[in-house]
């Protein structure tokens, strides 16, 4: 099984929540848009000034996704 990774964007500021979720909806659409066999995405709230949108794709498709997105970082991605 390959390698997955989280690409992330950072979201900073009052509105950072609502930016995350509304950034959500555009990552799901790039997928349908490209055809994408990438089905995790999500936004996560860590407090009322910081969010965060990502979205998880596999090693071999890192390079595209990353520079069709320019995410602000990335990581491995470990499921909880």
């Amino acid at each position: 099984m390959s390698r997955r990774i989280k690409l992330i964007w950072d979201f900073r500021g009052p509105a950072s929540s609502k930016t995350a979720e509304h950034h959500e909806i555009h990552l799901k659409e790039f997928i349908t848009t490209e055809k994408l066999s990438i089905n995790i995405t999500g936004f996560e709230i860590y407090n009322e000034m910081y969010s965060i949108a990502f979205i998880v794709v596999s090693d071999e498709n890192m390079l595209a996704v990353r520079d069709a997105l320019k995410p602000h970082r990335g990581e491995i991605f470990s499921e909880q």
